[in-house]
């Protein structure tokens, strides 16, 4: 167990040591923002529209961060020979697998929460047509990103320590500061109740976004084995494509009966399990968390399955 955990930390710091990384998290939390700023015009939909921009942005951003990731973290490794070093050590290629899988959910789970914290930060700040740009909150997150940014630089040329990885952590840090700043204020500057216009719907709708990303990891680490980043890139995205339809595609034709589209409609993951958002545009103040666990329950089986064809694949890939 603790040879798990140490090459799952390993991995996890190398990913999150990969300038692509730091520029994923930054950029898809900035354009989040960015899209709650301008005047849509959309006949009072505006928030709505914003809301499922949002979880868009969360969603593919996640996709690349997991096909990119999962590259880093085992495709590069095993091209530069440095799977065969560790696997020389006393440690199966199953529990190699699971430790990088590991390594990879962490990093993604920590690019969601930015993005998540971005998200609640959105549905605060989106207005009507009858509403004006929240120019308050945009200014401090905006400056809690830079400050984020100068304190990873002032770590690598004081301290001479990973600019990367430091920056990564000041953004995680800087972003939940600016949350919570901005939201004992309103708009104008004036203080207010703590959290006052955010819709925390957002939280279980993020969540869920975030088992879909496990799913896509998984995924990813199994053609990871045998592929590098481009083509894991082109077959996780086509998996993606095909299963936003799998519910017209093999749904119907399972429901009259069809046996092939049965086993396709099993096989395919189901990415609308996950999405949420036309329930984020009704008026219900509730979420049912059981969803949340049962999805869950999906999730487990499904990226089981994933890890048992990755190690199938992984077990006779000659690594040397």
């Amino acid at each position: 167990m603790r040879q798990v955990i140490t090459i799952a930390s390993n991995a996890f710091m190398e990913l999150v040591r990969q300038p692509v990384f730091l520029l994923l998290m930054t950029s898809s939390a900035l354009f989040e923002i960015f899209l709650s700023t301008p005047y849509y015009f959309a006949f009072g939909d505006e928030p709505k529209l914003v809301k499922n921009s949002v979880l868009a942005v969360m969603l593919l951003a996640g996709l690349l961060g997991a096909v990119l990731s999962a590259s880093a973290s085992l495709a590069r490794e095993i091209r530069a020979g440095t799977a065969l070093a560790v696997l020389s050590k006393p440690i199966g290629r199953a529990q190699f697998l699971l430790s990088k899988y590991l390594g990879l959910v962490a990093a993604l789970t920590l690019l969601t929460y930015v993005n998540l914290v971005a998200a609640l930060l959105t549905s605060r700040m989106a207005f009507d047509a009858y509403g004006s740009t929240d120019l308050f909150a945009l200014g401090i997150f905006a400056g809690s990103l830079v400050v984020a940014y100068l304190l990873g630089g002032f770590s690598n040329f004081f301290l001479r320590r990973p600019f990367v990885s430091d920056a990564v952590f000041s953004v995680v840090a800087m972003v939940t500061a600016a949350f919570v700043i901005i939201n004992f204020f309103n708009k104008e500057g004036h203080s207010q109740a703590f959290a006052t216009g955010v819709d925390w719907r957002m939280v279980p709708a993020a969540v869920l976004i975030l088992f879909a990303l496990w799913i896509l990891a998984g995924l990813a680490l199994a053609c990871s084995t045998r592929l590098d980043m481009l083509p894991t890139l082109a077959i996780c995205s086509g998996l993606f494509l095909l299963g936003l339809m799998s519910d017209y595609l093999f749904g119907r034709p399972a429901d009259h009966g069809s046996w092939w589209a049965s086993v396709l409609y099993t096989v395919t993951p189901n990415w609308q399990l996950f999405w949420l958002a036309d329930a984020l545009a009704t008026d219900k103040t509730t979420f049912h968390w059981n969803y949340v666990g049962m999805a869950f329950a999906y999730v487990v089986g499904y990226v089981g399955a994933a890890l048992a064809v990755a190690v199938m694949l992984f077990e006779d890939r000659e690594l040397s």
